[in-house]
């Protein structure tokens, strides 16, 4: 699973760089449908790995309640601050265009698989 944390911080810092969204897009979802994470343990550990300055009241709040896994949400940070780094930087060089339309698909997707989901 460190792997998988890593991963799923990478990818979430990498469309942080492009996009400019936050964890409830990407890390979220992925870790209640590719983790495997219970929905309040994946907000809270989603709101660890964005701690500070963002979520410390809120994933203070979820740790009182063992909703937060620290180790994963210590990974996830760390790949989400390679991932933000490398692709802010290619962000510069793709169009508007294409930047929006992705971050629309990305939605979209998301959106599908969290209502198919949740039935």
């Amino acid at each position: 699973m460190p792997v998988l944390y890593l991963l799923i911080g990478l990818a979430a810092g990498a469309l942080a760089g492009l996009f400019g969204i936050g964890g409830g897009i990407l890390i979220v979802p992925a870790l209640v449908l590719v983790a495997g994470m219970a929905y309040k343990r994946a907000l809270g550990t989603s709101l660890a790995a964005l701690l500070l300055p963002v979520g410390i009241f809120a994933a203070r709040e979820y740790w009182k309640t063992g909703n937060v896994d620290v180790r994963a949400a210590l990974l996830i940070a760390v790949g989400m601050t390679v991932g933000a780094g490398v692709s802010a930087h290619f962000a510069q060089f793709a169009s508007q265009l294409v930047l929006r339309r992705a971050f629309a698909v990305l939605l979209v997707i998301v959106a599908v698989r969290m209502w198919v989901k949740a039935a």
